[in-house]
């Protein structure tokens, strides 16, 4: 499986690469933040994660890009007491660090489609990361800021560590 995320990743990286050969006339680097509710199989673990996106695009068309992308995923562990104070248990922070190919759509100059995919390198002890998928929609509020929403997910052996996210990416 790992070695099929990894050629697809190859592949769309690939793609980027002929894309800014034939027309370079518009790629850029993004980088960005954002904050997330952990949902589905790891939000019992944790409530709240904090990101890093970081990204470069080229042009294919008028209405498409294709690019890498990348960042950090930091998810924090939740920590409590149960049975009246007596018992206490404390999960473990949960980090990846995506490394994925990226797709955008431009439907309007203020709004864009797109996702990431290709696979989270686990940071932390017992994390094997997985295949990654970020769909997102973003709002340009000016010309180089955009305001994301997202869906970040990672699966791997049935598992899944799922977000849901809002950030801000800057233009350079």
């Amino acid at each position: 499986m790992k070695k099929q995320i990894l050629l697809a990743v190859v592949a769309i990286m690939a793609l980027g690469f002929v894309a800014t050969a034939q027309q370079v006339d518009r790629s850029s680097f993004k980088a960005g933040v954002f904050a997330g509710i952990p949902v589905g199989d790891y939000s019992d673990f944790s409530s709240f994660g904090l990101g890093l996106d970081l990204a470069h695009h080229w042009s294919v068309s008028e209405l498409f890009d294709l690019g890498l992308a990348s960042g950090y995923i930091h998810a924090f562990g939740e920590s409590d007491t149960v049975a009246g104070g007596t018992i206490g248990y404390s999960f473990e922070d949960i980090q990846f660090i995506p490394v994925a190919g990226a797709i955008r759509m431009y439907p309007t100059y203020q709004f864009k489609l797109g996702a990431d995919i290709g696979y989270a390198v686990g940071v932390n002890e017992e994390n094997d990361g997985g295949f990654y998928l970020r769909p997102s929609i973003g709002y340009n509020i000016t010309g180089n800021t955009e305001l994301n929403a997202s869906y970040i997910t990672i699966s791997n052996n049935g598992a899944s560590f799922s977000m849901v996210a809002l950030g801000l990416l800057f233009l350079f």
